[in-house]
């Protein structure tokens, strides 16, 4: 298939508490603007913690016009920063992903092809249970085993019937982030599940992409307090489906 490019690319990158490992990643993005021009912005949107995460941030990024700091005034959690950022950028294809690179930052031109390629795709999702992936440092157990309790009550509600709806890696078409974040709403950890539901409400098209997986044991997730926090949010999710109505398609 003939591929036809749809355009730039912005990144956005949520952050709270990232002052160890933001700097790498800045660094890393911008360097990766250099090998693929279509890369137009990268937009951190940092909530605020106490530590020095926006300071080096800014410090990484050395004045480069590709980098944005958007700064929260108060800690509202992942989503929020996630939908914040995505309603901003302004490329045609719109990534988000977590701030420690889990997956490695080769993967964007793969994806980027991918959507070139496949005009009726919206949204292309990084998956760790696809056939093609490999996870070169895994979780620990206990998250394992929770990830996939929670992708199970996630098909139990008919949400979504990804194999891996919480990859941080998910790219979309502007018209597509635009249409899913405009309507979101949950903050927490769950908000990926509900952009996958909105989505699928929506009748747009989501394709899952085998990625390199590298975990960081430095997580913000708390298992017990945040499992159940997105447990609920789940529930709110499902009941909100019939307020969502499918939107005309179009580029």
């Amino acid at each position: 298939m003939t591929e036809t490019p749809r355009g730039d690319v912005s990144i956005v990158v949520p952050a709270y508490a990232e002052e160890r490992r933001i700097g790498a990643g800045v660094r890393a993005l911008c360097a990766l603007a250099r090998d693929f021009p279509r890369l137009r912005e990268v937009i951190l949107v940092i909530e605020p913690s106490g530590d020095r995460t926006a300071a080096v941030a800014r410090e990484a990024a050395a004045g480069d016009p590709l980098v944005t700091l958007v700064e929260n005034d108060v800690h509202r959690g992942k989503g929020f920063s996630v939908r914040s950022g995505m309603l901003r950028a302004a490329g045609e294809i719109i990534f988000f992903m977590d701030a420690d690179l889990s997956v490695p930052l080769r993967y964007v031109a793969p994806f980027v092809a991918h959507l070139d390629a496949h005009p009726d795709v919206d949204v292309a999702i990084g998956s760790r249970r696809h056939p093609g992936s490999v996870v070169t440092v895994r979780q620990n157990f206990a998250r394992e085993k929770a990830g996939r309790w929670f992708n199970r009550v996630v098909r139990t509600l008919g949400l979504s019937d990804s194999k891996d709806t919480q990859c941080g890696f998910k790219a979309f078409t502007r018209t597509a982030a635009r249409e899913i974040f405009s309507r979101a709403r949950i903050d927490g950890f769950a908000f990926d599940t509900e952009a996958l539901f909105l989505a699928r409400r929506l009748g747009l098209r989501v394709d899952e992409l085998p990625v390199e997986w590298i975990n960081d044991r430095d997580t913000k997730f708390r298992p017990f307090k945040d499992g159940w926090r997105s447990f609920c949010d789940l529930l709110r999710v499902r009941r909100s489906a019939g307020s969502v109505r499918p939107a005309a398609r179009g580029d």
